[in-house]
């Protein structure tokens, strides 16, 4: 059964053993092949279960094309076996890592989430795949890994529709000048992202610079202190979408990634970085500033991940940075809602250090 025919089963509420019912434990090709027919299998856990169905499912589950989403009406639950899951949501407020709390409305958050990942399957199944084999590897091994998937991604129908459906957009001019600007004094450089004009939109002439500056500081141990913020009224609005279907092949593509990764670059220094963040930060302006030792915002400063709509993960590292800040499934969350979330969730989950506007002068926010 093809995921565009398994909706449907997206959406049974299966407790832990029922699962392992249905699927024999795992002995049943069949039954295994039923479920994971669908891109995403989601496990009620609010009505108590033993620990050894639930690792028993996730270790079954684990090396499949699944999303496994565990949900708990009864609040947060503690215990090895949830680790496995893809994504936890509960009710309540305030729950800890690995959970996502939904107060109230955790069966529209579900179902929101569901939708989300039927509209664009392969990429939602990668992702969660990719952040499990991530948080065994390290950072620039997990930013390698990712290259590979997006470049395979690329070559999926959801990338194919989405490029086809900008397809009459007219591609604003490309810039002519530096849009990073580099200043030192004393033992502190100011590396500031300047295309305030797009909301400092990251494309390939972004990322070159950037990481030009970040392999001069690793180059340089006189340089105490990095400071990284962008000019106007965002700190980068993610890649330049003009950019987006002009890529060489994608293998040619993964190549470039590597060798010129302005994530990797900066993973080096990271202990140097810290990075002042306002405005939308989409895409890369969330994923390159997780891999700085500190990262402050502006209370108003929104985080959004949108890849996964596009049919793409996310590609300027996000999948090796933001699940070192907030883990793994916090990350698989908020990737693959696709939903923006606040400068005080973003706290307190530890994407960002901290929030403090005098940071800010009126003018860079209303540029």
């Amino acid at each position: 059964m093809g995921w565009g025919q398994a909706g449907a089963l997206m959406t049974v509420l299966r407790s832990p053993s029922e699962l392992l019912s249905f699927i024999a434990g795992g002995l049943d090709d069949t039954a295994l092949g039923v479920v994971v027919g669908s891109p995403a299998v989601v496990v009620d856990l609010s009505k108590g279960f033993e620990i050894q169905d639930m690792l028993r499912i996730t270790k079954l589950l684990s090396t499949m094309p699944v999303v496994l989403i565990g949900i708990s009406h009864s609040g947060p639950i503690d215990g090895s076996a949830i680790v496995g899951l893809d994504v936890a949501l509960c009710s309540g407020v305030d729950a800890s890592s690995p959970w996502v709390s939904c107060g109230n409305e955790l069966d529209e958050t579900l179902s929101a989430l569901i939708a989300a990942i039927e509209a664009s399957p392969e990429a939602s199944v990668a992702l969660g795949q990719l952040l499990r084999v991530g948080e065994q590897s390290s950072a620039s091994e997990a930013v390698i890994a990712e290259s590979w998937v997006y470049s395979l991604l690329q070559g999926g129908d959801t990338y194919s529709r989405w490029l086809e459906s900008r397809s009459t957009r007219t591609p604003r001019p490309r810039p002519d000048n530096s849009v990073v600007i580099v200043r030192r004094s004393e033992d502190v450089l100011s590396i500031t992202l300047d295309r305030p004009e797009v909301h400092n939109a990251y494309g390939t002439r972004m990322r070159d610079e950037l990481v030009e500056a970040f392999r001069l500081v690793d180059a340089d141990p006189t340089i105490a202190k990095v400071m990284l913020r962008g000019t106007g009224p965002s700190f980068c609005s993610g890649g330049d979408l003009d950019e987006f279907g002009t890529a060489p092949a994608p293998v040619m593509a993964h190549s470039v990634r590597t060798s010129r990764n302005a994530g990797i670059a900066l993973a080096a220094i990271a202990d140097r970085v810290e990075v002042v963040v306002h405005g939308n930060c989409v895409g890369a302006g969330v994923e390159l500033p997780a891999f700085a030792s500190r990262v402050v915002a502006h209370s108003r400063t929104s985080f959004l991940l949108p890849e996964i709509a596009m049919g793409l993960v996310p590609g300027a590292g996000g999948t090796s940075s933001i699940p070192r800040r907030i883990g793994r499934h916090r990350t698989a969350y908020f990737g693959l809602s696709g939903l923006p979330i606040t400068a005080q969730t973003a706290l307190s989950w530890g994407l960002i250090d901290a929030i403090d506007n005098s940071r800010f002068e009126t003018a860079e926010m209303a540029r």
